[in-house]
């Protein structure tokens, strides 16, 4: 691991390994970039591995714009048992009986499948991270707490089966069976996979939870260009925000006056722009990123600026 200064700016992308939390790893980027100024576009479970977007610096304003992006993910879903969290770090609760799960047969799974793609209402996990009266999920249901959460409509573009296969495991009643699906989900920010496993297991009757969860996408930046977190040279994978930005967003290329009315807050006439209805990256003529824009009738007004770094 390599430290950098820490007046820079940028976006990190980061594998995260199994076993640590999402904010274990913002811990470790904030003493490797020498600032406190750190923050993630979306956590994943400790049991989860895979792509997490940071901010360092004025760049953790561009994580707004990050988190609502769609997401893909790999999974093994365990068909046979569900589980208090529905994933393997709960308590078995439930365990279909060996004649239902020998009946099943792989294009069960598939029709079950079929019925959770497009656009769905889903009930999250109990122990999401979603607030109750102020609380999360996950405290009260693990205080012992009924949890009882809204179901939201979440799009599951892509609900695929890897592969699949009929696995024995020793248990204290004896050998026991269970099919291990593995799938890639492609779906919209907001969805739990945890409860697409649950929901596959009920709709088969044998019910289900999850085993493996890797998130290989994040709109468009993939986990392939994501270093490990032990070996992570910040200063050499960090992003420039003017990189992402036009890498999310149309690109305006501003003028030297443009560029000091924009950052003081004026709005700026950009009839090129004229209905144009998402941000805009503004850049200024040494192409650093001065902010994003919204377009009106009235011409550009900056939704975010980002500061230029300052030379230490």
């Amino acid at each position: 691991m390599t430290r950098i200064e820490g007046t820079r700016s940028g976006i990190l992308l980061v594998d995260k390994p199994q076993g640590i939390t999402s904010h274990d790893v913002v811990s470790r980027t904030r003493r490797l970039a020498g600032t406190r100024k750190v923050g993630h576009a979306g956590t994943l479970d400790p049991m989860a591995t895979g792509l997490l977007l940071l901010g360092i610096n004025h760049s953790t304003r561009l994580l707004t714009f990050l988190v609502g992006l769609d997401k893909e993910y790999v999974a093994t879903i365990r068909l046979g048992s569900s589980t208090s969290t529905d994933d393997a770090e709960g308590e078995v609760v439930e365990t279909a009986d060996q004649e239902t799960l020998d009946a099943l047969i792989p294009i069960d799974v598939e029709r079950a499948i079929g019925n959770l793609r497009g656009i769905i209402q889903q009930v999250p996990s109990s122990v999401s991270a979603i607030k109750v009266k102020g609380k999360r999920a996950y405290a009260l249901a693990r205080a012992g707490e009924t949890v009882e959460l809204a179901a939201r409509t979440v799009t599951i573009s892509a609900f695929e089966i890897l592969d699949m296969s009929l696995t024995s495991e020793h248990t204290f009643d004896g050998p026991r069976e269970h099919w291990d699906v593995s799938v890639r989900v492609k779906c919209s920010s907001g969805t739990y996979i945890r409860a697409l496993a649950r929901d596959l297991g009920v709709a088969l009757g044998v019910g289900g939870h999850l085993t493996q969860l890797r998130r290989t996408r994040i709109g468009p930046f993939s986990v392939t260009e994501a270093p490990a977190l032990e070996n992570l040279d910040v200063g050499a994978a960090l992003l420039s925000p003017a990189a992402v930005a036009t890498h999310l967003f149309m690109s305006y290329h501003l003028s030297e006056q443009q560029t000091l009315d924009l950052g003081h807050g004026k709005r700026i006439l950009t009839p090129e722009l004229t209905g144009q209805s998402k941000p805009v990256a503004a850049l200024a003529p040494d192409g650093r990123l001065v902010g994003l824009m919204e377009v009106t009738s009235e011409g550009a007004k900056s939704l975010v600026n980002f500061p230029e770094d300052q030379p230490t």
